[in-house]
């Protein structure tokens, strides 16, 4: 096999990649074990080429993915009353606008893995991996 299978079934271990690839493309850093990071760079690399790509096909492939949960809210103005409106702005949405037009350039390559210390308690390797 090509791939970890992170000792899990197939639907858990894609969900568990669906979940830390949606996290890191919220947070851009995130801290899991290595063997995780490993698996999830490669699905990351796929999540941002589709985004620099930007076409509707790219955006529904990557919404097959992407979980959809509120990266951050976004002030758009001010209502009648003097309130600020807010509106949400979304994992995949930020992945197509924000992070897919900082790596225009770059061909691949778009995550960084840091090793930390081994884990209290079972002792894995744990690393931060974050956006470049």
């Amino acid at each position: 096999m090509s791939y970890r299978k992170l000792g899990r079934t197939s639907s858990q271990r894609k969900a568990l990649l669906r979940d830390l690839a949606t996290d890191l493309i919220i947070n851009e850093r995130i801290e899991t074990t290595e063997a995780r990071a490993k698996e999830l760079r490669s699905v990351v690399d796929k999540m941002i080429t589709l985004g620099k790509r930007g076409d509707l096909h790219a955006r529904r492939q990557a919404a097959a993915f992407v979980r959809n949960e509120v990266a951050e809210m976004v002030t758009v103005g001010e209502d009648k009353n003097g309130k600020e409106k807010q509106k949400a702005k979304y994992a995949l949405e930020k992945l197509f606008t924000d992070i897919a037009g900082r790596y225009g350039e770059r061909q691949g390559g778009y995550t960084r893995i840091m090793k930390l210390g081994p884990r209290r308690g079972d002792g894995a390797p744990m690393v931060i991996i974050e956006l470049v």
